[in-house]
């Protein structure tokens, strides 16, 4: 019992997808965002974010209205 207590101990310590670091330049040409909102997102994360973060942060602007 206690070998699995640690093992999901190890697990739990581990990054996951969401963890994740993504260039937020290659994030903002990746999701074809306007270059105000990736700079916008430079701002406020700095080169690098999580991949959890940049696409709730993210905000994508309609041509048509």
């Amino acid at each position: 019992m206690v070998r699995s207590q640690e093992a999901r101990m190890d697990d739990a310590d581990r990054p996951g997808s969401g963890d994740q670091l993504w260039s937020v330049f290659e994030f903002a040409r990746r999701y074809r965002l306007a270059k105000r909102e990736g700079n916008r997102l430079l701002m406020l994360y700095g080169p690098t974010a999580s991949l959890r973060d940049l696409p709730a942060n993210a905000q994508r602007h309609s041509l048509i209205s």
